[in-house]
């Protein structure tokens, strides 16, 4: 070939490679035009490319390498350092986890409330260095706190502020007692009390609402941080917080079941619910079906569009993932080191309660609530007595109610049926030595709580509805001797985990007292086996490995938005050489402020 032919072939093949590459950069460009024109002004803003980039990032922080981690809060620390660095984490909660109540001579007193909440919180914004935001309803909490309102904890070796709000009778009466607990919490327990809803106390949720977001304004370093907002007392803060902080990242978690679309349209203000929970990036629920509840009531009720490839929700300009994030405990449990060993609790809690040693030992820890099942659970013992008689005076029910909301009717209703079922039991059954029913309704500190569970045969988690219920997992994380039976309900969101617990149904009085026959005669050797699964279950699937997915989707969250900024920059640029099309990222902002 000539010289001549060598250059033109050059030629050829550089006009090829124009060409396809003009070709690909036009199809792209139309391609990306196509889908600004299909979206509309309330979809999603991240762009198509962005999206199949992430989606797989988004499924619930349930990776393949996350299932490898060693959770801790070192890993936590690591993921805020590295994902999220400088980002500021606040907490919000209506319990506080650190309670000061004065005392009759004159002092104070410190109280760690029995709360499934704050023990599955409380590691986590010690490991965060976070700001703990919550009602200050201990008569000693204005006392001990600095001139705003908060208090350095845990007390001796601090690592965290607590920050309390103060609320009126009036507001806590209709915020709490009213709108939340005789209002959303039976409405979200199938447990067959019918909710109360009064427009007085929607009022003042909404205001107590308010008061909160204020709170976390207030508490903010800067406009970009990370808000846990924690249940149900607080459906509406997540919008609040969006409309004063629009970069803050809000994960609301839901700590209890989410009620199907039918049973959730008796809701007067439903509309208003979804609206203020859809202000959140992240809607966390202890199982998928709860979570899948909640989409089809916002698929009922609100103009939005379902993603369901991408667990998510777009509405009013913005994607909300809704995901499942299964609650935890912190492992190792730091308490157990200052307990004595098993026998030895097992000598104190028989010697204070009067048990035999040749007695078994059932034990239940909750507060008396009407969702937990206890009244079930004498159905079920007198169910074992009538079935099998030689097992009277051989088996002892021991059960912790910690008072709750003694104030409402159907509470009260409750702790009179248990305590005239507990005497009918213990009259039928017992003699002057024995008696089948120790109720004890009375609040125990965690310490006794756990030397409680280590002394127990069989731990009955029994509850008619329930998110997760962390009685279970403790339970299992207390018996590093490898013993005992957990008796678990499959209506609480721990079946789901921890399979080798015998699964009970609790509206069913004969089966359970199979069960607790089945545990009552369990041998050593199979209890070893299931125990040790369900600690390994709850060892790598612990609080901090709740904790961590929830942050490394916020972090996630934060490099989609990274991205959005990067393609806002290209659309500008696109429109200042003559593009008319409005960038996706530009509506975004214009919804979010309307």
């Amino acid at each position: 070939m000539t010289e001549y032919g060598v250059d033109l072939l050059w030629v050829l093949i550089l006009a090829s490679l124009g060409l396809s590459v003009l070709a690909i950069f036009s199809a792209f460009r139309h391609r990306r035009q196509h889908v600004r024109a299909a979206a509309q002004p309330g979809d999603d803003v991240a762009s198509e490319a962005a999206r199949k980039v992430l989606r797989e990032f988004e499924k619930n922080g349930q990776s393949v390498d996350a299932a490898l981690v060693r959770w801790s809060p070192e890993t936590l620390r690591k993921i805020l350092a590295e994902d999220l660095p400088d980002a500021q984490v606040i907490v919000v909660s209506n319990r506080e986890p650190y309670i000061h109540n004065e005392t009759k001579d004159g002092g104070v007193e410190l109280v760690v409330p029995a709360s499934g909440l704050v023990s599955a919180l409380e590691p986590i914004t010690r490991a965060c260095a976070g700001t703990w935001i919550a009602y200050g309803g201990g008569s000693a909490d204005q006392v001990v706190v600095d001139r705003n309102d908060r208090v350095q904890v845990p007390p001796g070796n601090p690592s965290y502020t607590l920050r309390r709000v103060w609320l009126t009778d009036e507001e806590y009466q209709g915020y709490y007692l009213g709108f939340a607990n005789e209002g959303l919490w039976p409405l979200c327990h199938i447990a067959f009390t019918r909710p109360i809803f009064r427009a007085s106390d929607w009022e003042a949720y909404e205001a107590v609402n308010r008061k909160f977001a204020d709170t976390v304004v207030a508490e903010a370093r800067n406009e970009r941080p990370i808000v846990l907002v924690q249940d149900y007392h607080f459906a509406l803060l997540p919008r609040m917080i969006r409309e004063r902080l629009p970069e803050a990242i809000v994960i609301t978690f839901w700590h209890i079941p989410w009620p199907n679309s039918e049973v959730f349209s008796i809701c007067p203000w439903r509309e208003r619910i979804l609206d203020g929970l859809l202000g959140s990036s992240i809607i966390g629920f202890h199982t998928q079906f709860h979570a899948n509840n909640f989409t089809e009531s916002v698929d009922r009720f609100m103009e939005s569009r379902i993603e369901r490839a991408d667990a998510a929700v777009s509405y009013g300009g913005q994607v909300t993932l809704v995901h499942a994030y299964p609650i935890s405990i912190e492992w190792p449990v730091e308490l157990l080191n200052a307990l004595p060993s098993v026998e030895d609790c097992r000598a104190h809690v028989r010697e204070r309660f009067g048990i035999p040693a040749d007695v078994r030992l059932c034990v239940g820890v909750e507060r008396l609530d009407y969702t937990k099942g206890i009244l079930d659970r004498f159905h079920a013992l007198e169910e074992l007595f009538i079935r099998y008689p030689d097992m009277v005076g051989k088996v002892v029910f021991l059960q912790i109610a910690a008072p709750s909301r003694g104030t409402l009717p159907a509470y009260k209703q409750l702790h009179d049926e248990c305590l005239r079922y507990a005497d009918e039991l213990n009259q039928r059954y017992g003699t002057e030595d024995y008696r089948p029913v120790l109720l004890v309704a009375e609040h125990h500190p965690q310490a006794a709580v756990y030397e409680l569970y280590r002394a127990a045969d069989i731990c009955l988690v029994t509850s008619l509805h329930d998110g997760m219920n962390l009685v279970a997992k403790e339970f299992v994380a207390s018996r590093d001797d490898e013993q005992g039976v957990l008796l678990l309900s499959t209506f609480a969101g721990a079946s789901r985990e921890l399979l080798e617990a015998l699964i009970v149904n609790p509206y069913d009085a004969a089966m359970m007292s199979e069960a607790m026959l089945q545990a009552l005669t369990m041998g050593p050797d199979e209890q070893r086996e299931r125990m040790r699964r369900m600690r390994e279950i709850v060892r790598d699937n612990n609080v901090y490995r709740w904790a961590g997915s929830m942050l490394l989707d916020a972090a996630r969250l934060r490099k989609r938005d990274e991205l959005d900024r990067v393609t806002a920059l290209s659309d500008r640029q696109s429109s200042a050489n003559g593009d008319n099309v409005v960038s996706m990222f530009e509506r975004r902002k214009v919804a979010g402020h309307r």
